[in-house]
């Protein structure tokens, strides 16, 4: 099967990268382009172009969010401290050091016409929306330029570049020590980012159509919800990164897309044996030769604190690996990653027009995703799991997962493998196929591919708790449904306690302790590992896995041999350790509640008080239960949450944020949710008008058809390009 893609993908990637740009007719109405929003808020954008569509819904974001639209530019720009202060010039330089505005406008020059017409209208729509919206005032970037788009052009939360630790980039660049903060060394507990998606295939549903679960865990407000369509065959749905033209996950009238952060090891550190020339200049080594380094400067402007701006200047070093990003035991470290700014925004774009599973890979065969995976399924029943595309080979001799000598060629990457080399599986035969940030080695139960068939960089995740629990409502079930493949999503089984509580109950049988850890004891023996909004074990459960998990970062052992966290907690950690925590938890519970039998509900809380990018939370405001728990846990249906200064309820701020089920039946259906709603603004109907739904599950039907758009208008503005 896989051998026959390689000439389609070949063809249909030259027809689609040398489409001719549609011509624009010369009537007026050619540059009228309408927003309709529906009873949700949700935009629903329109033009005779694609263009046309791109200016109009980078509009219609800038009305329901300009600020983080912003803040995403100033972040991949390299410009934060322009606005948040010179604490921000560490990730400036960091982004600046593989982002150069001169490289970008180049890039824009010499970029395919159809694509420069898309930033040209993405542009032209923000600067619009800034024209026109007078009170609005941005905290840097008052006009935006159609290259800025180069900028960010895959719309995962994080990147690649966010690996180099910021402590060890200031220590090389201010030759100094500092030490590396415990976030880095990955001591402290971060809650899992990443998503799940879920393809089935018409053998295993009631409809005998294809379903996709599009269920992405970021940070909450993250990502719009809109639909973009145009008279030139453009019909893309789904969430949008602010600031972003295309459809990051979605559907249209045929396929869906739905990406989920991999585990693949797709950046590499190079220690490179730097030598000091006679004439100031530096070099390093490469096999017999020495290689000049090359040097740069990077100057950077930061806020002052009384409106006006600072300038710091950095000398920079790249070898032909990378940007040094640091020094360890006397060696430059050269940090290497994903750097093609023109194809990731053109694969980001043309996936959106795809129409099947050939198509996708066709536009897959660009290789310019490096840290997705991708779930698929179409209206021809195929589905598919994609591993990422940018995937650089390497020697099996050296162990990339430290830094490797960069004076070595046998060290460098020897170009990308092919598609069909990865470990993806299309069209599997046991009908579906899933991801949830875990390795692909279980991703179609038996026709998943073999993991000693692949390089060991193909994956470095390994195992997740959502995994087992994805494979158990997947299991041998025939007769999905959109209802049931949400019901699916959002089981509530945590299966990390399965596996967690008999090592505590079975120290509690030798150390019982007083009445309340015994009552304790007795609660989670009986509970069945299901979060529910009332349930107290869940409480407890949960508590106390964050004790035990803490107790991990507070006290490594170097000669710890397991493999992740879960691991240590379940094999390592002593009775003592287990019984501790819990006497912990049940004592932080009693202190902040006055009793450890606390409703999860009680304690596990969504709460939006305004419109910040930061928010702070409070408990003596209103907020909304939520039923569901963390993803460390094995929940499919996610909610990250934690305590804030001053508070006793922990508030999410990440997980579930965009969630949709798709149906690919003769006409597409679906049916999605948005935690809170469209808008920013607090004065909007559609600040807050989906946090019910979401926290039931109750996902809304999406007015995909104009007919069925038709009956759910809340208002249509017409705009005028210019």
């Amino acid at each position: 099967m896989r051998p026959l893609v390689r000439p389609l993908t070949t063809l249909l990637v030259a027809t689609m990268l040398t489409a001719p740009v549609h011509a624009r007719p010369a009537q007026k109405t050619a540059d009228r382009v309408t927003i309709t929003r529906d009873e949700w808020g949700t935009a629903h954008v329109h033009g005779h172009t694609d263009a046309d569509a791109v200016y109009g819904m980078i509009y219609a974001q800038a009305e329901d969010d300009f600020p983080r639209i912003e803040r995403n530019y100033l972040v991949n720009l390299g410009r934060l401290a322009e606005a948040e202060g010179e604490p921000a010039l560490w990730q400036d330089l960091r982004q600046r050091l593989f982002i150069n505005p001169a490289v970008l406008r180049a890039d824009y020059a010499k970029s395919p016409p159809w694509l420069r017409t898309l930033m040209v209208a993405w542009a032209a729509g923000l600067n619009a929306y800034l024209a026109d919206h007078p009170a609005v005032k941005p905290k840097v970037l008052t006009r935006f330029e159609p290259w800025m788009a180069l900028a960010f052009t895959e719309g995962s939360i994080g990147g690649d570049v966010e690996r180099v630790p910021l402590s060890q980039l200031r220590a090389f660049y201010e030759h100094r020590q500092v030490a590396m903060t415990a976030q880095e060394r990955g001591l402290v507990w971060r809650e899992p980012a990443g998503s799940n998606g879920i393809a089935i295939a018409p053998s295993r549903t009631a409809n005998g159509h294809a379903l996709l679960l599009i269920n992405p865990h970021t940070s909450f407000f993250f990502r719009s919800e809109l639909q973009m369509t145009s008279d030139a065959g453009l019909n893309a749905y789904g969430a949008v990164t602010w600031g972003q033209f295309f459809v990051y996950q979605g559907f249209n009238a045929h396929a869906g897309w739905m990406h989920t952060s991999s585990g693949i090891d797709n950046v590499d550190e190079f220690a490179e044996t730097v030598v000091d020339n006679a004439d100031g200049t530096k070099s390093y080594r490469y096999g017999a030769a020495l290689r000049p380094l090359t040097q740069s400067r990077i100057t950077l402007r930061y806020a002052k604190g009384d409106g006006t701006f600072g300038t710091r200047s950095f000398a920079t070093w790249a070898s032909h690996h990378g940007p040094i990003v640091r020094e360890d035991h006397g060696k430059w470290i050269a940090f290497a990653l994903m750097n093609k700014p023109v194809p990731a925004l053109q694969q980001s774009w043309l996936r959106t027009k795809t129409h099947d599973l050939a198509s996708f890979l066709a536009v897959a065969g660009l290789r310019a995703n490096s840290s997705n995976n991708t779930l698929f399924a179409d209206d021809k029943g195929e589905i598919a799991y994609l591993h990422p595309q940018f995937v650089p080979i390497r020697d099996a001799r050296f162990d990339y997962t430290k830094p490797v000598d960069g004076s070595d060629p046998a060290t460098d990457w020897k170009g990308l493998h092919a598609l069909a080399d990865l470990p993806s599986v299309l069209r599997p035969g046991n009908g579906w196929a899933y991801n949830s940030n875990d390795a692909p080695w279980h991703a179609a139960g038996a026709d998943s591919p073999a993991k000693a068939a692949f390089p060991a960089y193909m994956d470095q995740a390994g195992d997740n708790p959502r995994g087992p629990h994805a494979m158990r409502v997947l299991g041998d079930n025939r007769d999905f449904t959109i209802d049931r493949l949400i019901g699916a999503a959002y089981d509530p089984w945590m299966p990390a306690f399965d596996h967690l509580l008999p090592p505590l109950i079975a120290a509690a049988a030798a150390d019982p302790g007083n009445a309340d850890r015994q009552a304790a004891i007795a609660l989670l023996a009986g509970w069945d590992h299901r979060w529910s909004a009332t349930s107290t074990a869940t409480t407890l459960a949960v508590n106390w896995g964050e004790a035990l998990w803490a107790k991990r970062g507070d006290n490594p052992d170097p000669e710890d041999d397991s493999n992740s966290v879960w691991d240590w907690m379940e094999r390592h950690a002593s009775p003592a350790q287990r019984l501790a925590a819990l006497d912990e938890a049940m004592a932080r519970l009693k202190a902040d509640f006055g009793d450890w039998r606390v409703p999860w509900g009680d304690m596990n809380r969504y709460q939006r008080n305004d419109g910040a990018i930061e928010q702070v939370f409070d408990d003596a405001k209103p907020s909304t239960a939520i039923p569901f728990a963390s993803a460390r846990w094995g929940s499919l249906a996610s909610f990250g949450a934690k305590r804030y200064p001053g508070t006793k309820r922990i508030y999410g701020t990440s997980g579930n944020s965009f969630v949709a089920a798709v149906e690919f039946g003769p006409r597409v259906a679906a049916r999605a949710v948005s935690i809170g709603g469209e808008s920013n603004a607090p004065a909007s109907p559609h600040f807050a008008d989906q946090v019910d739904r979401y926290a039931r599950g109750d996902l809304r039907s999406v007015h995909f058809w104009p007919e069925e758009l038709a009956g759910h208008v809340a208002s249509r503005e017409v705009l005028v390009r210019r």
